[in-house]
């Protein structure tokens, strides 16, 4: 594995619709099942993978395991200009 990766694992997530109360939809990535991190929890990605791909497209992508910002809710991070691979 390339060092640059050292601190990074591949895992497979996918996009889904999420809606907050009283406001549109927003477009989130999750793990999938069988992952694993918890399909609970959402992953920090690019946007434009996001935005590129139709609700429920699966990807490979490298990702940092559990973090949180001072105090938040744990979650995934993959860097917005890393690659992805789009799964069938």
């Amino acid at each position: 594995m390339n060092s640059r990766w050292s601190d990074y694992q591949q895992i497979v997530v996918e996009t889904y619709a999420a809606r907050k109360p009283g406001k549109s939809s927003f477009i989130h990535v999750r793990p999938i099942e069988g992952q694993p991190f918890p399909t609970s929890m959402d992953v920090e990605c690019s946007r434009s993978m996001r935005k590129n791909h139709p609700v429920g497209t699966k990807f490979r992508i490298y990702a940092k395991g559990i973090t949180n910002r001072e105090g938040g809710k744990p979650f995934l991070y993959s860097r917005f200009d890393w690659p992805y691979e789009v799964m069938d």
